[in-house]
């Protein structure tokens, strides 16, 4: 797996260590005939027991080392956004050559989330880079819940603490192609908004005029922002959270301004999604967005996650008009393209309404995914 690029060592894979290691430490592994393999960030603790920084032949890891990589993620992204898009990944862990390291921008506030403790002894390192290279106003950690514990306890570290600024800009705001959002850095999920949806929110928007939309697990209204823009004389928006669903409030007010926005009826609803869907069959509407948070999180999950995306499918098309559009969506990395799509499908030619698929999409192209591990978004537009 190694030798084909993948960048995860499993704990299973190893036969023997020449000593026990610290999280952070510089691992080097071998193969059965003593040949270098690769050179990776050791982290004792997790089953992913090394994240690969390099193979193939020796390399010398170092400052400078560490630098290119940033400039050559940075490099990547060169082109990709105009001074109308604020917002965007500038590391994508793995992918970028940053194994569990992700870096998102929010205008002048960068959010550092670490996913592996093997970060946390190189975390003033890893600001001094960030500092000297892209010089932002704010960096705030966010810790994965696994890492959480040892953050606090081995390194003082929070979730949600401001490594350079202050409180002041919790909820900074930044834009996306030309409308206003803000993200929840310090509890928000993720980083505090969903940025690898910009490109599927630009289709609604396209799809968005003259219709009655359903936003379900709206969480702050991106798509419904969109829609609005795109002409859409209604957004209904269902979420659990009041929380997200104020938000979804303010961002609705940050683009007031517009003619469109302003002219769009806004609704938000707490509840159960499901419940609410199965307990409203005479609500009708033109455009119908499923985008659930992430229903596998481990293998175990796959199966009863597709069924929940074919009762969510299923639920879906019951509120579609005719000439209705439906968008679902998954961000499952444990449900493959093949099987969401496949389920999907499957809902939609069960419905005995006929359906012509519009498109499918996935990764938007700062948030590259390089191994199979790193594929967990897909959409997929149906119009009835």
């Amino acid at each position: 797996m190694i030798r084909s690029g993948h960048p995860w060592l499993f704990a299973d894979s190893i036969r023997e260590q020449n000593r026990e290691g610290e999280p952070g430490e510089l691992a080097v592994v071998y193969d059965r005939q003593n040949r270098f393999l690769a050179i990776g960030l050791f982290d004792p603790d997790s089953p992913i027991r090394l994240r690969v920084l390099d193979f193939g032949k020796p390399t010398t890891i170092d400052t400078a080392w560490w630098r290119r990589r940033l400039r050559a993620a940075s490099a990547r992204r060169d082109g990709l956004f105009d001074e109308q898009t604020t917002g965007c990944r500038w590391i994508n862990g793995e992918s970028d050559g940053w194994p569990g390291l992700v870096l998102d921008r929010y205008d002048a506030t960068l959010v550092l989330k670490l996913y592996t403790a093997a970060w946390l002894p190189r975390l003033e390192e890893v600001l001094g880079l960030l500092r000297g290279e892209l010089k932002p106003e704010r960096i705030v950690l966010r810790l994965s819940r696994n890492i959480q514990e040892m953050a606090r306890k081995v390194f003082g570290k929070e979730d949600g603490a401001f490594l350079i600024g202050d409180r002041r800009d919790a909820c900074p705001t930044f834009l996306e192609t030309g409308l206003w959002f803000e993200a929840d850095v310090v509890r928000g999920q993720k980083t505090g908004f969903f940025l690898d949806q910009r490109e599927n929110r630009r289709i609604v928007e396209s799809l968005a005029r003259g219709r009655d939309v359903l936003n379900v697990f709206s969480f702050t209204g991106g798509f419904s922002v969109y829609a609005a823009r795109g002409g859409a004389k209604s957004v209904t928006d269902l979420d659990i959270s009041a929380h997200a669903l104020e938000g979804a409030k303010r961002n609705f007010a940050l683009n007031k301004e517009l003619p469109n926005v302003a002219r769009c009826t806004h609704a938000t609803i707490q509840t159960d999604v499901f419940k609410w869907l199965a307990g409203n069959r005479d609500r009708e509407f033109d455009l119908v967005i499923l985008d659930p948070p992430s229903l596998a999180r481990r293998e175990s999950e796959r199966a009863g996650a597709i069924q929940v995306y074919t009762l969510l499918t299923r639920s879906g098309i019951a509120h579609l008009r005719g000439g209705g559009i439906l968008v679902a969506a998954s961000c499952s990395a444990d449900v493959s393209e093949e099987a969401f799509f496949g389920a999907v499908r499957l809902a939609a030619k069960k419905s005995r309404r006929k359906f012509t698929e519009l498109q499918t999409t996935g990764h938007p192209p700062d948030h590259p995914a390089t191994f199979p591990e790193a594929h967990y978004l897909k959409c997929i537009y149906l119009r009835l």
